[in-house]
């Protein structure tokens, strides 16, 4: 089962005084548990499809050059473009960051098709809100402590440390 599901339930037009009328796609992603819905234009399915073809092979997309006002055939488009997503979920075992930025999923610089997928295989010993060196405060010892435990470290490597 792979780590993310994509989906695209429903389309809609939008009309807009600037410029002629165009489709928007309903996308329903759910990675992990957890589910979340963006919209996109056919020209940002075409624009990510051009950039996938550096790094990777996908399959083809959905013709640009079709009737938008037509129902049929945008119930065929909408319906490629759901198989397009899924297509190269299911066919690469690292998913490009341009691919999940798409999707709007963070966090995640690349996302193997494993169920372990997302899971911290450590835990965080120190946690600052803010960089103690970029932003130092009086009552801070932190820079120090580090400091010197490089110094000695690189230093006087044979020392115990005090």
């Amino acid at each position: 089962m792979p780590p993310i599901r994509v989906s695209i339930p429903s389309f809609r037009s939008e009309i807009s005084s600037l410029e002629k009328g165009y489709t928007v796609f309903k996308i329903d992603v759910l990675m992990n548990g957890r589910q979340h819905a963006i919209e996109k234009r056919y020209s940002e399915f075409h624009a990510l499809h051009k950039m996938l073809k550096k790094s990777i092979k996908p399959p083809e997309v959905p013709s640009k050059h079709v009737r938008n006002w037509v129902p049929k055939v945008l119930e065929q488009r909408r319906h490629g473009l759901e198989l397009y997503l899924q297509t190269i979920i299911m066919e690469n075992e690292v998913l490009p960051k341009i691919f999940l930025d798409f999707l709007n999923i963070r966090h995640f610089p690349s996302v193997p098709k494993t169920e372990s997928c997302g899971k911290l295989t450590h835990q965080p010993v120190m946690l600052y809100l803010r960089d103690p060196y970029l932003f130092p405060t009086a009552h801070d010892t932190f820079a120090n402590v580090v400091s010197e435990g490089v110094i000695h470290g690189v230093f006087y490597p044979d020392l115990q440390p005090r």
